[in-house]
């Protein structure tokens, strides 16, 4: 019925390390059926660290078989049987890689003896495998090797079965569920807890720091799909290890959820979120008074401590905007910082001039605009083209004007992310939109 499984490695991920130990202990719930153990050579290097930690060296490996030479019987032995390892996820990714090399699907259910052993018994001080059979009373030699790790998970699967009183291991063994695909620090309470909604949701590591957002339309599944495949890669991996705790926040629709997503991306750079994580070099249009009295308007790099007319990401975009000012408002070309050599021309007296530049101005300040979420509870402010916030208005609010809205938003950073999602919902979704005229401010 089991396949307790252990190995040793070369390193830490399964995607870019090899095995170099492996043992297999057949168990059907109450006695030993049959053992198989033997070193493997990883044909790569083996980490200082680990050498140190499991006594495996490079000429101990040397003359052992490849895990090609082995793969069959490793597969015979595993693919009708529930594959069993203390923290399961680290030797399933593992086993399935090497087989998958060798031209071998395993697809089997798992039970891992960490989280079995947090339900039947619960407040242990540590469940690392040494650990627990100290506590236990569970015999335990030859730590760090393959075959002394199985037959200790063995015998604590064992000792499991017999204090079982609650039937947490046929729950386990009922097919495939999501929690069979946990990382083993994440207490299954706390997964059921998960919301079907759209939302965020963090993942923390052992010191409580944000390792990774994301945004979903239902945060259950999301989290799901993050545990739920077989995948080796080295995130994954790296994933498996450091989760210890989730958290979320639900939003009203996948749309807010999305923008919240990018501001706590911003606020927190998570160590595993690889987009959204670089530095925006923005510019902006400013306006200016010279010494002679001419308002003129200038492109120069965003500055925080001034406030543009208009911000960019990409100095082309800037400049167009600008020649196209110059060009319906007659603005001169050399007072705007752009073609020095007009400067020789003519130039109106300053009064005159600065009218063109008012009107070029007001042209920019587009209406505000409020955007309405699908539950009609949810508001963005968009004030002169500019996010503002966000946030929740209740429902008996009828009368919404731009300073209600100010006082009952959370105020939020615009960026370029958040700036292309509020205009892409903008276009698909006009209906959602309220138009404030300037005056009425």
């Amino acid at each position: 019925m089991f396949a307790i499984v252990d190995i040793e490695t070369t390193g830490g991920h399964a995607q870019y390390s090899g095995i170099t130990e492996i043992a297999v202990v057949l168990f059907d719930g109450k006695k030993t059926e049959g053992i198989y153990e033997t070193l493997v050579n990883p044909q790569m290097p083996i980490q200082p660290y680990v050498q140190s930690l499991t006594g495996i060296t490079q000429k101990m490996v040397a003359k052992a078989p490849v895990f090609p030479a082995i793969a069959p019987h490793i597969y015979h032995l595993l693919k009708d049987r529930i594959f069993v390892a203390h923290n399961v996820n680290f030797d399933y990714a593992f086993v399935k890689q090497q087989l998958a090399l060798c031209g071998f699907e395993l697809n089997t259910n798992k039970i891992c003896t960490i989280r079995l052993t947090r339900k039947i018994f619960p407040g242990l001080p540590k469940y690392g495998l040494g650990s627990i059979c100290n506590t236990l009373q569970i015999q335990h030699t030859q730590q760090h090797r393959a075959a002394g790790d199985a037959l200790a998970t063995t015998e604590l699967l064992k000792f499991l079965i017999q204090n079982d009183t609650s039937g947490h291991l046929q729950k386990m063994m009922k097919g495939k569920n999501a929690t069979a695909y946990l990382p083993p620090h994440i207490k299954e309470e706390q997964f059921k807890a998960l919301p079907e909604q759209p939302g965020i949701y963090y993942f923390y590591n052992q010191t409580k720091k944000i390792i990774y957002i994301g945004k979903a339309k239902n945060i259950k599944k999301r989290v799901t799909q993050h545990f739920a495949n077989n995948k080796t890669t080295a995130q994954k991996q790296a994933f498996l290890r450091e989760i210890h705790e989730i958290n979320y926040k639900t939003c009203s629709s996948e749309f807010t959820a999305s923008i919240l997503e990018s501001i706590e991306i911003k606020k927190w750079w998570p160590k595993y979120n690889k987009s959204q994580k670089f530095k925006e070099q923005k510019y902006g249009l400013y306006h200016f008074v010279d010494s002679k009295g001419y308002e003129r308007l200038a492109i120069d790099k965003w500055k925080k401590q001034l406030h543009p007319l208009a911000s960019f990401r990409h100095l082309p975009e800037a400049y167009n905007l600008l020649w196209n000012l110059i060009r319906r408002f007659e603005l001169l070309p050399g007072l705007c910082f752009i073609d020095k050599t007009a400067i020789t021309q003519p130039i109106p007296d300053a009064e005159s001039y600065n009218i063109r530049i008012q009107a070029a101005i007001q042209s920019l300040e587009a209406d505000s605009i409020i955007c309405s979420i699908k539950d009609g509870a949810h508001y963005i402010l968009i004030e002169k083209g500019v996010f503002f916030g966000m946030g929740l208005i209740e429902a008996e609010q009828t009368t919404l004007s731009i300073e209600t809205l100010k006082n009952a938003l959370t105020p939020y950073p615009e960026n370029d992310v958040i700036k292309h999602l509020i205009q892409q919902y903008i276009r698909n979704h006009p209906e959602d939109v309220i138009h404030f005229d300037i005056a009425s401010r």
